[in-house]
């Protein structure tokens, strides 16, 4: 249901890995219950007017499902699905190329949809609001506009930094749907299902080992169900139990809590390199070797959640847990004691 002239982002070996497995519908689809109510109810409503549904704005980090839902919502409706993103989205010609093709009820997805140029956003107002595309001909002064009526569509856009998108595009859905990171008991239903649709048999307390340490993201938990298959198959008689799961996870040197090397990294570098902080991004980025978006957008946000770093005006700190997990003494006096960053 891909649009043939977009590129398919999950065109590649893993990305057709977790296309396999998602869920088809709204009864397969675990977690995430307010945001499934929401949906629900907005496509039952749009169902009984009969009408297209309303544009829709799931936001959150990468991996969690949003993708996901925009296939289940067209495939509710019965739709083709248009998929694109911010970045591919350079002129304002490949937004009228794109809107142009679509068919009354027809789904337009756009990933990371923040990335957007501003240019690109005045061209997607009207037709979000009016389903009409003001165009432009030619330049100087033979420049024209010319009005297309479009079909009514469902835009459904997709985050991971809701704080970046313009007031004007916000406005213009109708509900923010957040999604949360995945309890471990959710992850295990997913991977037990994920394991299901491999044929790789999986104990529960195999399952509940992958699911801890997978950060709370469904995509983590089936790639790393993806290793810890074939390590079952060549190690363990294909069955993963929690000692199959828990030395296959050790080979990636990914530990109970979910970090994994560079996680440890970034640790040891403000607390060792840096005295627990505050430091920079740029710094700590050149401390361990990575690029400063992936830190930030990657491993920060979990090392947050879970409690190891703070964030504050002046930089990064570590927090009392982050020391209790490399053995380190933490500082007598506190550092970084500055209010968080929103």
């Amino acid at each position: 249901m891909s649009d043939p002239q977009q590129p398919d982002p999950d065109a590649s070996p893993a990305g057709e890995f977790e296309q396999s497995l998602r869920p088809p519908d709204f009864d397969e689809f675990c977690g995430q219950a307010k945001v499934k109510e929401r949906l629900i109810l907005m496509v039952e409503a749009a169902k009984q007017r009969k009408d297209a549904l309303d544009h829709v704005l799931l936001c959150g980090p990468p991996g969690l499902g949003k993708t996901t839902l925009a296939h289940i919502l067209c495939r509710t409706f019965g739709s083709e699905i248009h998929i694109t993103s911010g970045p591919q989205i350079e002129k304002a010609g490949d937004l009228a190329g794109i809107l142009t093709t679509i068919q009354h009820g027809d789904f337009l997805f756009i990933d990371e949809i923040h990335r957007l140029h501003p240019a690109i956003e005045e061209y997607l107002y009207p037709a979000m609001e009016d389903y009409k595309l003001d165009i432009m001909i030619d330049q100087g002064p033979n420049a024209r506009s010319i009005a297309l009526n479009l079909p009514k569509f469902t835009l459904v856009g997709a985050t991971t930094k809701a704080g970046m998108l313009t007031r004007p595009l916000l406005s213009r859905f109708g509900i923010t749907n957040r999604l949360d990171y995945y309890s471990p008991e959710e992850l295990v239903t997913i991977l037990k299902r994920s394991a299901s649709l491999l044929s790789v048999p999986i104990e529960d307390k195999g399952a509940l080992e992958i699911g801890t340490r997978s950060r709370g993201t469904p995509r983590i938990a089936n790639g790393l169900l993806r290793w810890v298959r074939d390590y079952a198959q060549v190690r363990a008689n294909n069955v993963i139990t929690k000692q199959v799961a828990h030395d296959a996870l050790a080979m990636l040197e990914i530990d109970e809590d979910g970090l994994d090397e560079m996680d440890i990294r970034i640790l040891n570098a403000v607390i060792y390199k840096y005295n627990g902080g505050p430091v920079g991004l740029n710094s700590i980025a050149v401390a361990v070797g990575e690029d400063e978006a992936t830190i930030n957008e990657v491993y920060e946000p979990f090392l947050i959640l879970k409690g190891f770093l703070k964030r504050t005006p002046r930089g990064r700190v570590a927090m009392p847990l982050a020391y209790q997990k490399l053995g380190a003494t933490p500082p007598e006096s506190p550092t970084g004691d500055q209010p968080d960053l929103l």
